[in-house]
């Protein structure tokens, strides 16, 4: 009976990732052909003569360079961030080390497995169980997504208020969708742990009160507004800082005021992606940026070079960072790329958790 399974599930993967290249194909060509779907006249029309859109390339270097420096910024600055989270003192060079291993994981290898790979070191290294860990990086990616909300809702007293009023009910849609999650961990916060030793005493269902009391420790920060407004300051420096490189690189692309959209560039990246399921990233990411830049006034094929380049600029400059983490942490590229292996040892440590007594 195994082998008929291994076999189904290996044939799921494989369909899987097929149907997200070719979703992810479909989706990039929209930054450099229009589609034609009335059965009339060609199916694709390019909207740009390619070999300009190759012959003008290096002239984007001029903002292409800072964007990649304030990309590859993000790692020391989450690094920061990621303590005031954290109720154990962890030097800087270790989180510096496990954010860029992190992000190398993300960006370089398949599954996006980033977060879980620096929670996962986190609770290795540190002796902090795995369910706190990936809880004070989710408690750092909710604070960043505030900012980035906050940001783009400024972004409406700018020079393309009249254009972002037309996605006034996204960005209710987004607003609400932040609340709701800031309320939930919140709650969880406040009510995991007691819960959890509410079931101990009971000695009742000894998995879920484990986890619950993990799951409280792990959220600890939003226990009080100073925590939570803590890691929200500590938050604004790595949003801003990606929201000032899309910014230069929409000035770049000779959009007026652009320095001042890049938040709302990063806003649609970050909604784009969060779709669940959805196994086609890069092709999301070229639609949604070349979508934004046109929609800000942007010609096609300077809106093609914008979605090019920050792709480009972003995976280069965080793999290299990453890569150089790696080098000095002395793990090994093959080690990572398992990225099976690195989810079944999680899943080995919740269910080793999970068994734990929950402490008093």
């Amino acid at each position: 009976m195994r082998l008929p399974n291994a076999g189904g599930r290996t044939w799921l993967k494989v369909l899987g990732g097929v149907v997200g290249l070719v979703l992810s194909v479909l989706l990039l060509s929209t930054a450099f052909f229009k589609w034609n779907l009335s059965g009339t006249g060609a199916l694709l029309t390019p909207r740009f003569p390619l070999d300009k859109f190759v012959r003008d390339l290096p002239g984007h270097l001029v903002w292409l360079v800072p964007f990649m420096l304030l990309q590859a910024s993000l790692v020391p600055l989450r690094a920061v961030q990621w303590q005031a989270t954290l109720r154990k003192p962890i030097p800087f060079k270790d989180r510096f080390q496990m954010v860029g291993i992190g992000v190398f994981v993300h960006n370089a290898l398949p599954g996006k497995l980033g977060e879980v790979t620096r929670s996962f070191l986190l609770s290795r290294t540190h002796k902090i169980p795995f369910i706190r860990s990936l809880g004070s990086v989710g408690v750092c990616k909710l604070m960043e997504f505030a900012c980035l909300m906050l940001l783009v809702a400024l972004s409406f007293l700018g020079p393309f208020g009249e254009t972002m009023a037309h996605f006034r009910t996204e960005l209710h849609v987004a607003l609400s969708l932040c609340i709701g999650l800031v309320a939930l961990v919140v709650l969880l916060a406040h009510w995991a742990a007691p819960l959890g030793r509410w079931l101990h005493q009971r000695h009742t269902m000894p998995r879920v009160d484990s986890f619950l009391n993990h799951v409280g420790e792990g959220l600890g920060t939003a226990r009080s507004f100073k925590g939570m407004a803590k890691v929200f300051f500590f938050s604004i420096f790595p949003v801003f800082a990606s929201a000032l490189a899309y910014g230069l690189a929409l000035h770049g692309v000779h959009i007026p005021g652009g320095l001042f959209a890049g938040a709302v560039v990063l806003g649609a990246i970050s909604l784009g992606q969060s779709l669940p399921g959805v196994p086609a990233g890069m092709g999301i990411y070229y639609f949604v940026t070349s979508w934004a830049a046109r929609a800000l006034g942007s010609n096609p094929e300077d809106a093609a070079a914008f979605a090019t380049l920050t792709h480009l600029g972003t995976v280069i400059s965080q793999v290299a960072v990453g890569a150089w983490s790696v080098h000095k942490s002395k793990l090994r590229i093959r080690d990572l790329r398992k990225g099976g292996r690195l989810a079944n040892a999680a899943a080995h440590h919740v269910a080793h958790e999970a068994v734990e007594p929950a402490p008093p």
